[in-house]
């Protein structure tokens, strides 16, 4: 069946180049999902610049697109609000989102309220909120859209309350189990008064640390063995600096 979509707000997740002067484009839209799409011409310079100004990162769209096959084709591009300006640390972070959608949402599968998290996360990027509780909230919010959530406040395999003064493991399929109840005691363990802050507040305070080692912990389980490149992006540019600012003290 040949697909016709007019306008659908959307962003682009990735973008690289295909043959001569077009792009190949990993699109999350409002409701088709994620959608891979050729822009043709795309690359092609203008008087007024390169045709993919607009086919950006980070930029609220409207796109057009149309096809039988897998690959859409892309048809008509507008602006649908101002482009966030990301630098630095959260141009990374930023990177690190889409890099997340890219590998975890199935093409075609919608998920209209997860667009609408992304677009609000994308905003508090642009804001001053700290970094990371941005992202635990963000990661949060799509492992639960992808059916993979897991309760704070409740053991997964007892179906009890999750004590403060006990210690839980992640288990992939019963969430987070009191540790000792047949838990891998090698694997790392989490405070129940951090779980409990965790599910009353969100991710920043006190239990900031405990949420970025359980959420990498469960996106490793879904995303398998390959690293994530924007991670690795990041940890160079911050050795480059680190190396960069020794180097102005030795001077």
């Amino acid at each position: 069946m040949t697909t016709n979509v007019a306008l659908q707000p959307s962003y682009v997740l990735h973008s690289r180049p295909y043959r001569d002067t077009s792009a190949l484009l990993e699109v999350f839209t409002a409701e088709q999902g994620r959608i891979s799409m050729v822009a043709r011409g795309a690359r092609r310079r203008t008087r007024g610049g390169s045709g993919s100004a607009l086919l950006q990162p980070f930029n609220p769209l409207l796109l057009s697109f149309s096809g039988r096959a897998e690959l859409k084709n892309l048809g008509a591009t507008e602006s649908a609000g101002t482009p966030r300006q990301l630098r630095g640390q959260r141009l990374f972070s930023g990177l690190y989102l889409n890099e997340l959608l890219v590998r975890l949402l199935h093409r075609h599968d919608p998920h209209p309220q997860l667009f609408a998290a992304y677009g609000a996360t994308l905003d508090a990027l642009a804001g001053s909120e700290p970094v990371d509780d941005i992202l635990r909230q963000f990661e949060f919010t799509l492992l639960g859209e992808l059916g993979y959530g897991f309760s704070l406040d409740v053991d997964g395999l007892s179906g009890a309350a999750v004590l403060p003064d006990h210690w839980y493991h992640y288990h992939p399929d019963w969430g987070l189990v009191a540790r000792g109840a047949g838990t891998d005691p090698t694997q790392p363990a989490f405070a129940g008064a951090e779980l409990l802050a965790m599910a009353a507040g969100g991710f920043g305070g006190q239990a900031r640390g405990t949420a970025k080692r359980l959420l990498r912990q469960v996106l490793a389980v879904h995303l398998g063995e390959a690293p994530l490149r924007s991670r690795e992006l990041f940890r160079t540019r911050s050795s480059g600096e680190r190396t960069a600012a020794a180097g102005g003290d030795q001077a």
